[in-house]
């Protein structure tokens, strides 16, 4: 066995080492000038579709510096004019726009190759002087409207894509115009801040340990008005010390081969921060990170209209993942605790709820991983009208792939099976959540934030605002390390210049190590070990801020300071609403007098909703079917899908409000005419059978509905008889 590597072998490392090198760098000079080229430009973007400007929101009322783009479908692709249009909106959360589509396999791929119209709302780098949180929710809601109104054709409004910040956003302009949209998909959009479990979620304690949002204020008066979004992506990135100092760059230099393309792709988007408005990242500092005021109804607009998410009509799909550290699926669901008590409460509200979890995907993989985008994403979209016609509740989305024992194949759409699992709330407290110690302290740091940002405003600001000019401000952006870390291995850098030459010399003479040279191994091993040493540093720091986080603010002395010492202080979550309460008493003695009305459609609707509620599932197949048997009847007797979707959530509303009556009841629906009573039953029992073996609860329900048809015509028979 050869213990040390003999002259061949060095020599053989130490000249692909020295290739390696040159070509790292060469790589990073292209990433530099990538960087100032893409800097320059007035729409900066890294969507790989082309796209049509439709709506400029810097020429609104209240200007915005969003605008809405069509996407062209690239050829040969067929767009279907009934199928709701797809509407993809960017994240603007430091980095800079074009996430949704950086791949053709990507939402934007999946919503076209499913047929679906699709359109963009993105950002330009620059804010509107003077535009806040609320002028952009506004201007999403007119670009949504506008998207309506190009589709007449469409069988459902708009569906929503939108990632991360842009969740928050949307639900927001979906709170304040409840009527503009269809399905709203989050995909990793964070809405309850102070939610996780402790020793997984460091960074909810941020701003504590910043002592509260006043280096914010500070960060947009030194920026002279503006915040930079390269601020954001700092935070972003030292969440994970070992990928950002260590791993990436050395899975580039490593695999230098391979990996340029797709390094340089990613490096263009996520290094071209762009700025924000200091009031628009205050705002969202003091009410979403540290007030935790969205999801506990707290927020009000200008005209004094409260945000309240349970305001929100269209079904919401959030999509999140154990793997991302910067929007646990704590903080993209705890929202639902923050507004209900019971999931009883949800169903009578009217709103659906769909959730579903991937085990180990990162935040940055929900938007831009193909497989992703192939499976949830895909899914997501082809099952949008399942899930849009859903009756009100909360749900789990399992997706699982099809094989050889999947009953009825021919009936799901591609080679996943789309199923939603009824939920309770108790599903999402065992993801793990704060107790009311935990709350008492976010509350605190709400408390302390305010108090310092007070400090500063009086004490330090003013001065600081009389001394800042624009180009202070335009150099401190410059030499910031998010930027400068580009800019310096650009060609602007002289040292630089021979990097080049010697990279086209080392690519036509390119000889790679072999896989069993003993010094790759150990280049190897050492990489291993720096990740494990930075990821022990990382795991060392999480651990300390939170001890520190939860003694400091566990405190009694300072919680009775902040006015937070009395006992009787209730949990942080939204307050009643008597006007929402009496809506629900109004719908309930509404729903009273419609246990007799209807004709056989609502007769086999409710006892197919009856049969399957023991079973608490729902997939594809069945209503495949269902959209099989309405495209077999004349155009002019389709269901349209709204009305289906009203029938389908009063019909359950029915039988959640009273099993026994609505199921005695169906003989007043049923009608006398026999054969239709016959295409009913056996309507039924096709949407039943797609999805093969029924439970015994649901046979024995099944029977029962089968006798009733078969009583009721049998009787009306005997009587013909006996009048003839």
């Amino acid at each position: 066995m050869q213990m040390w590597p003999g002259f061949d072998a060095i020599q053989e490392y130490w000249q692909d080492a020295w290739q390696r090198s040159i070509l790292f760098l060469d790589v990073l000079r292209e990433r530099g000038n990538i960087y100032l080229e893409h800097s320059t430009k007035e729409v900066p973007h890294v969507l790989s579709f082309k796209v049509e400007l439709i709506r400029d929101g810097r020429t609104l009322a209240r200007p915005v510096n969003y605008v809405l783009a069509r996407i062209i479908p690239p050829e040969g692709t067929k767009i279907d004019p009934t199928k709701a249009p797809v509407v993809v909106v960017d994240p603007r959360a430091g980095h800079g726009p074009g996430i949704g589509g950086m791949k053709q396999e990507s939402e934007i791929g999946v919503a076209l190759a499913a047929g679906h119209p699709c359109y963009f709302i993105g950002f330009l780098p620059k804010p509107m002087p003077g535009q806040t949180i609320e002028d952009v929710c506004r201007a999403e809601a007119i670009f949504i409207e506008e998207v309506a109104g190009r589709h007449p054709d469409a069988e459902s409004k708009p569906v929503i894509i939108a990632n991360c910040q842009a969740g928050w956003q949307i639900m927001m302009t979906a709170a304040i115009k409840p009527s503009l949209m269809g399905p709203i998909i989050l995909a990793g959009s964070p809405l309850s801040y102070w939610a996780g479990v402790r020793g997984k979620n460091p960074m909810r304690y941020l701003g504590g340990m910043l002592g509260g949002t006043w280096l914010t204020s500070l960060s947009g008066d030194l920026g002279n008005g503006v915040f930079d979004g390269a601020n954001l992506v700092a935070n972003f990135e030292s969440l994970n010390p070992a990928n950002t100092y260590w791993t990436k760059a050395y899975n580039l230099y490593s695999k230098v081969d391979t990996e340029t393309e797709r390094f340089l792709d990613f490096e263009t988007w996520w290094g071209s921060p762009v700025l924000l408005n200091a009031q628009e990242m205050q705002w969202i500092a003091d009410n979403l990170f540290v007030g935790n005021r969205l999801s506990t109804g707290q927020i009000s607009t200008s005209d004094g209209v409260r945000i309240d998410l349970r305001n929100i009509s269209a079904p919401i799909i959030v999509f999140c993942s154990w793997g991302d550290n910067i929007t646990p699926p704590q903080q993209a669901l705890d929202w639902i605790l923050d507004l209900y008590d019971h999931e009883r409460e949800i169903v009578e509200n009217g709103q659906t709820i769909v959730y579903t979890m991937h085990q180990s995907i990162g935040h940055l993989g929900i938007f831009v991983s193909g497989k992703i985008a192939s499976k949830e994403h895909g899914e997501f979209v082809s099952c949008i009208e399942l899930i849009d016609a859903l009756p009100p509740g909360l749900y789990e989305a399992v997706i699982t792939e099809v094989d050889e024992n999947t009953v009825n194949r021919n009936l799901v759409d591609g080679k996943y099976l789309f199923r939603l699992e009824t939920r309770t709330l108790d599903h999402i407290r065992a993801l793990g959540t704060n107790d009311a110690a935990d709350d008492r302290r976010f509350a605190t740091v709400g408390r302390v934030s305010e108090i310092n940002r007070g400090l500063y405003e009086t004490m330090v600001a003013p001065a600081i605002r009389m001394s800042m000019t624009e180009a202070m401000a335009e150099v401190s952006r410059a030499v910031h390390p998010n930027r400068l870390r580009f800019a310096m291995f650009s060609d602007r850098n002289p040292f630089m210049a021979p990097v080049k030459v010697l990279a086209e010399s080392v690519r036509s003479s390119r000889q790679p190590v072999s896989s069993d040279n003993l010094l790759l191994a150990v280049e190897q091993a050492a990489s291993s070990w720096i990740t494990t040493c930075l990821h022990s540093f990382g795991e060392f720091r999480d651990s300390t801020t939170e001890a520190m986080f939860l003694t400091t603010y566990g405190s009694p002395w300072l919680q009775a300071l902040v006015g937070l010492g009395g006992p009787q202080t209730a949990p942080h979550r939204i307050e009643r609403d008597l006007v929402r309460e009496a809506d629900v008493a109004r719908l309930r003695a509404e729903l009273e007098k419609q246990f007799e009305v209807g004709g056989m459609i609502e007769a086999a609707m409710r006892a197919l909703i009856y049969v399957r509620m023991p079973e608490g599932s729902i997939d594809e197949r069945g209503f495949s079917v269902l959209k099989l048997i309405r495209a077999s009847r004349p155009a002019d007797k389709q269901m349209s899908l709204a009305r289906f979707k009203e029938m389908v959530r009063q019909q359950y509303l029915l039988i959640c409000l009273d099993q026994d009556r609505a199921i005695s009841t169906l003989p007043k629906l049923l009608g006398s005419d026999t054969e239709r009573r016959k295409t009913a039953l056996e309507m039924l029992h096709g949407v039943l059978a797609a999805r093969g073996e029924m439970s015994d609860e649901g046979k024995r329900r099944l029977k029962q509905i089968e006798m009733m048809f078969a009583t009721e015509a049998a009787k009306r028979n005997k009587a013909e008889a006996e009048h003839a």
